[in-house]
């Protein structure tokens, strides 16, 4: 492969696994909106409670929102098995060129 379709390559695997976390992201906010001890009563803006939510600690515990919390989990794993992917490749890669 050449250089230059092998960044072009990693720029659109870097523009997918973004996309795809930000899904996440979005997913944790919903499901925290539907949660009534996660919910953000300060006012102020706050980072998503991802951790609580991959874990199911205060989420509420409808089949909807138990629904939302596996689609984010999914989301989660493609992110993870995404990096995992190119991990393997960029391995094979240096082991075919020395």
């Amino acid at each position: 492969m050449t250089g230059g379709a092998f960044y072009l390559l990693c720029g659109v695997w870097a523009l997918v696994m973004l996309a795809i976390f930000i899904q996440a992201i979005r997913l944790s906010y919903r499901i925290e909106a539907r949660s009534p001890d996660l919910t953000n009563r300060s006012g102020f803006p706050r980072n998503a409670m991802m951790f609580h939510t991959v874990t199911n600690i205060n989420v509420a515990r409808d089949e909807e929102t138990q629904a939302m919390r596996r689609r984010m989990n999914r989301l989660l794993l493609i992110v993870l098995a995404g990096f995992v992917v190119m991990w393997a490749g960029l391995y094979l890669m240096r082991s075919t060129d020395a």
